[in-house]
């Protein structure tokens, strides 16, 4: 009887234990994209002093505020089941669009800005009215949009770089307040109000249940179509807002703008939580993957790793990230 009585607690401080012990685990998890990128944080601070200067932080937001609309604007098209491909070529494409108004078609920069912008918000029209009305697979309606958004911006600048920007143009990229850039409180205000769409209204809601279940979503009413159309306009738009912040701040704009972001414009969203299965995701997540994918890059370069070894060990850190992240959401969910 005593054996009894002294097993049945033991068994039950076990489960407890146990209980805790997988909370814990999926606390950590959860919060991983942040523990990851505090442990690289104070790791190259190690390496290198200048890397926990007050400038370079000003330089990290600087850098991660165009990744960070990009990473938006991702994510949206991800949270309805979908992908949009075509996002970094929309920015390009968008900003010479702008910079040609100005400086061919003598339009104020200001509204020559907010041409780039509209057309950049009506690719995304379009992509969405493709893949919802003409059924189009967005992986490959996306990827041929993006290729044809690329020959576009060849075409337009000729292979050459345009320079011919306003001040007023390339202000908002190199102007500061009290010694702090101005351009990274447009991605921290894009954050917020997204933010609060995503979770504090109608549209926000059935973003989320139309990636979680679409056919149980439009058998509630919602309208599915009409919202993976909304979704890709708004990628568009940050798109286009993206496209002009990265002008002004290079105060100029290639005929490859916006490439090099397609592969980190994908993943920081992904390594935050956002599920390529829709449904899933939150833009806290989404700032600490694009911080995190910005602090690997500024860290390789500044600890003065070979430049041909950055690509395959911030590509080994994100993946590092990503199958962490595959645990939490198997098992952890």
């Amino acid at each position: 009887m005593s054996t009894v009585m002294t097993s049945t607690p033991s068994k039950e401080a076990t489960e407890k234990t146990s209980i805790g012990m997988h909370k814990a685990v999926g606390w950590i998890l959860h919060n991983v994209v942040w523990i990851w990128l505090v442990a690289l944080i104070l790791g190259f601070g190690m390496f290198n002093e200048f890397f926990l200067s007050v400038m370079n932080m000003q330089n990290i937001t600087v850098q991660a505020t165009v990744l960070g609309m990009l990473g938006l604007a991702v994510a949206l098209p991800l949270l309805v089941a979908e992908i949009d491909l075509s996002i970094p070529a929309n920015l390009g494409f968008s900003s010479a669009i702008g910079a040609i108004a100005y400086a061919d078609w003598g339009m104020p920069w200001f509204i020559a800005m907010l041409v780039g912008v509209g057309v950049a918000t009506l690719i995304g029209f379009f992509n969405g009215l493709c893949i919802t009305k003409l059924r189009m697979v967005s992986l490959i309606q996306t990827l041929s949009m993006m290729i044809i958004l690329q020959g576009a911006l060849l075409a337009l600048t000729q292979g050459k770089t345009l320079t011919n920007l306003s001040d007023g143009y390339v202000w908002i990229g190199n102007a500061s307040i009290g010694g702090w850039p101005v351009m990274p409180l447009i991605m921290v205000l894009a954050l917020v109000i997204v933010g609060i769409m995503l979770k504090m209204t109608v549209l926000g809601r059935s973003i989320y249940a139309v990636g979680g279940n679409p056919l149980a979503s439009n058998s509630a009413g919602i309208r599915v179509d009409r919202i993976k159309i909304i979704t890709y306009t708004i990628a568009g738009f940050l798109a286009g807002i993206a496209g002009f912040l990265l002008a002004s701040w290079q105060m100029a704009i290639t005929s490859n703008q916006g490439s090099s972001y397609l592969l980190y414009a994908i993943a920081a969203p992904i390594i935050g939580g956002v599920s390529v299965f829709g449904g899933r995701g939150n833009v806290v997540g989404i700032l600490g993957g694009v911080l995190l994918l910005t602090v690997i890059q500024v860290g390789l370069a500044i600890t003065n790793v070979p430049s041909f070894y950055v690509g395959m060990i911030g590509g080994f850190m994100i993946f590092i990230a990503v199958a962490i992240d595959a645990v939490r959401v198997r098992y952890f969910a």
